[in-house]
């Protein structure tokens, strides 16, 4: 076999040919490693805990264990999985009394609401508070055993707090 001639040497080394011709490969063998105990390497001896998931907060929020402001930190870094149609944008029910957007706090409640092949987009809880039209409410995990609830009011207010929380 004839070692390729290549102009950058990074390129050759990343798909395993040698620069040195005539010297024997190792195949399947690590790079020299770092030894244990570098910076970074070792797991700090207290990690931070995890922020509650956005499932994990709908339920201390419906249950009274979370306030709303704690809910609402946690909702607008969260990812929420929303059913999408055709054309780009929320999908809205209007047979309620208020047009609602059906949102999800996972895949798995998403496919029970809307079936395996829907289509969907993932968005942050900022997101949807920034991009929510005016008037309408959303509902999270529609079939959920913690359905929930935001009508436009309470949509409004949300946007108000975001709105304290970064301009003051």
């Amino acid at each position: 076999m004839t070692e390729p001639s290549c102009g950058v040497s990074t390129l050759c080394a990343m798909y395993g040919y040698d620069q040195n011709a005539g010297a024997q490969q190792q195949y399947g063998v690590p790079p020299q490693q770092q030894m244990p105990g570098g910076y970074g390497q070792q797991p700090p001896l207290y990690p931070e805990p995890s922020p509650p998931s956005v499932a994990d907060a709908v339920r201390a929020f419906t249950t009274g264990q979370m306030s709303a402001e704690d809910f609402q930190q946690v909702f607008a870094t969260s990812k929420v999985y929303c059913p999408r149609g055709d054309n780009p944008g929320f999908l809205a029910l209007h047979n309620t009394q208020q047009p609602v957007i059906p949102m999800f706090t996972s895949l798995k409640e998403l496919r029970r609401y809307a079936g395996k092949e829907s289509k969907y987009f993932v968005i942050t809880g900022a997101e949807v508070i920034d991009l929510l039209p005016t008037g309408y409410g959303f509902v999270l995990d529609m079939e959920g055993e913690h359905r929930m609830v935001f009508d436009a009011k309470a949509v409004e207010q949300m946007v108000e707090f975001a709105m304290r929380r970064m301009y003051g």
